[in-house]
């Protein structure tokens, strides 16, 4: 197993059972990602791009193949095993947010802390230090309901960075902004993946994500069609290619 590769998966085929009927959501797929890259998985609906989101997240399960995050195995984990492995190494960012409305952004933020041994103080100074990573520590006592958009999907990623994850996975983090706000979240990935030597793995159907990625993955009917260099950082495409 090589722990050069945040991301190492090969030959991953996922088949869902629908009724009588299979549905070949991944076929084949080999992708090799280095560490501290912030890289875009594309492709039309349907082309398996989620799919393969899960199975680096540890959400999901392949049918076939090995799918290697961090340098560790995954593919045969127990449940059980699977979570506590994900809690340490998966930071996780939706297209829609999923704050707790009654919650602030600082106890929404808090929240995957609250699984650890942290004591009080430890999980405040966690806090402080994602919000502030965000640009939101003036915003820590809010409700999502008197943020923007854009200050919601902030939340929600100090939210996946508090726990210091290994990897970042975000699924269309811009899908619901505004242009401007998307700008400004494709930035903050940029500088979370540049300043902090985080890997990113996004899928987006997002075309303005090309120029903030090193590398864009396109999927197309559950196969992996092409490798690109994304548009800012060509040197680092030749390292990323699938193998």
């Amino acid at each position: 197993m090589d722990e050069k590769y945040a991301v190492d998966i090969e030959h991953v085929v996922r088949i869902y059972k629908r009724d009588e009927f299979e549905v070949r959501a991944l076929d084949d797929v080999t992708i090799r990602v280095p560490q501290a890259r912030f890289v875009a998985i594309m492709g039309p609906s349907g082309s398996g791009k989620t799919t393969l989101l899960n199975l680096i997240a540890g959400i999901d399960h392949a049918t076939s193949g090995k799918v290697s995050v961090g340098g560790e195995e995954i593919t045969g984990m127990k449940e059980r095993d699977l979570a506590a492995w994900r809690a340490r190494h998966i930071g996780l960012v939706f297209q829609f947010y999923n704050l707790i409305p009654v919650l602030t952004a600082f106890e929404n933020v808090e929240l995957p802390l609250l699984l650890t041994p942290l004591t009080k103080t430890e999980r405040r100074e966690h806090v402080e230090t994602a919000l502030r990573i965000v640009g939101l520590a003036d915003r820590m006592d809010h409700y999502p309901r008197q943020l923007s958009g854009g200050q919601e999907q902030r939340v929600a990623i100090a939210r996946a960075l508090v726990t210091d994850p290994t990897i970042v996975v975000a699924d269309e983090p811009t899908g619901d902004l505004d242009a401007k706000s998307a700008e400004e979240i494709l930035n903050l990935l940029t500088e979370l993946n540049r300043q902090f030597r985080r890997t990113v793995v996004m899928v987006t159907h997002d075309p303005r994500a090309e120029r903030f990625v090193d590398t864009v993955y396109r999927l197309d009917k559950g196969v992996l069609v092409g490798v690109e260099a994304g548009k800012i950082a060509p040197a680092h495409a030749a390292a990323a290619t699938a193998q």
